[in-house]
């Protein structure tokens, strides 16, 4: 990626998504990390990896540790409750001049 751009990710900390493409298709979670530079987030039960830890001073216990791994933000959509299912996004300005993101197809807010 050139220097000076700026990545948008619609996707957000906390938001609810579905994965809609992978391994791991059709699992619902919670965005523990957004990563907008690189365009990945990391989904909270989703794409597990292990990761074999070696004993350090910090941590004695050794061994293999399963976690989770980040993924492209493309291959997950934002959960509409409302709707009950993955659904694209829009924005919307209110009238004290907030922007928000709303569900294209029911129209529900889904920033709080």
């Amino acid at each position: 990626m050139p220097l000076g751009v700026k990545n948008k990710m619609k996707i957000k900390k906390d938001d609810v998504v579905v994965v809609i493409a992978g391994a791991d298709k059709g699992k619902k979670g919670r965005v523990i990390e957004a990563i907008p530079a690189e365009e990945r987030v990391i989904v909270e039960k989703v794409n597990i990896v292990k990761r074999h830890q070696r004993p350090t001073p910090q941590q004695r216990q050794g061994g293999i540790i399963e976690r989770e791994a980040k993924f492209a933000a493309s291959n997950v959509a934002i959960f509409c409750s409302k709707c009950d299912k993955a659904v694209r996004i829009g924005a919307k300005i209110l009238e004290d001049g907030t922007k928000v993101r709303i569900c294209r197809k029911c129209g529900e807010m889904l920033d709080d």
